[in-house]
């Protein structure tokens, strides 16, 4: 059980595994939208529910916000990326435009992907020691995605319980999506550390993605599609 402890390489290795190991990550199965996005179809007439271009087309809200997800924060901060678009959505409502007339997108990308995923993962992959994420009832590397269904809700200071789980805020209409990317780089170091088939730890992330998350080729593509749907850029 060591491997399961030892914790992610830092950024430069992160970035040097994913030049030297490209052909190793299978990148070759990303889906073509990273190459070229179908230049034949007018903005907006993309109905394909697998294809990533047409999941952006639900943007049409008055406001636009699209918030970068890169790096589980420490402490009190965890909740932030979760809490902040809550306040976008609060905020916009009390000011004459309801919840759900806005658009708001959560781009879970680098060392936030887990919280895209569920709680067997977190508990078999030791994802709370790997990525450095706190339980807030145990005070101890999370095994399990504290920001699903929590129970009870975070009390934001000054404000009270606030719904800010995952899966209230698609409750609220906010979209959430992965950056498949980095899904393909962290399941190979993992893979290697518990001398396990990177594919299959792949295949098993991503059966294990929350539902309503949607995989994007990378994050950095998501960012640049929200924001050409004019979504404001909000880094957390």
């Amino acid at each position: 059980m060591k491997n399961l402890q030892e914790p992610f390489s830092p950024r430069r290795k992160f970035l040097g595994t994913l030049a030297a190991g490209a052909a190793a990550l299978g990148l070759q199965a990303i889906p073509s939208t990273l190459q070229a996005a179908p230049s034949q179809l007018a903005p907006g007439t993309n109905t394909d529910p697998d294809d990533p271009d047409a999941w952006f087309n639900q943007i049409n809200g008055k406001h636009r916000m699209v918030f970068d997800v890169r790096e589980p924060l420490p402490g009190h901060e965890a909740i932030l990326p979760f809490a902040w678009p809550k306040v976008f959505l609060m905020t916009n409502a009390a000011t004459g435009t309801p919840e759900k007339e806005n658009s708001v997108v959560v781009v879970l990308r680098h060392n936030a992907i887990p919280y895209a995923m569920e709680d067997r993962l977190w508990e078999k992959y030791g994802f709370g020691e790997r990525f450095k994420i706190t339980d807030p009832g145990t005070e101890k590397a999370s095994l399990r995605n504290v920001m699903w269904k929590p129970n009870p809700p975070f009390k934001v200071p000054g404000v009270g319980p606030v719904p800010i789980g995952i899966n209230d805020l698609q409750e609220s209409g906010v979209m959430f999506c992965v950056c498949d990317m980095a899904l393909n780089v962290n399941s190979f170091v993992v893979a290697q550390s518990l001398k396990m088939k990177p594919e299959e730890v792949k295949k098993d992330w991503l059966a294990g993605l929350l539902p309503g998350i949607k995989v994007m080729p990378s994050g950095l593509w998501a960012l640049g599609r929200a924001q050409e749907h004019q979504c404001a850029y909000i880094a957390v």
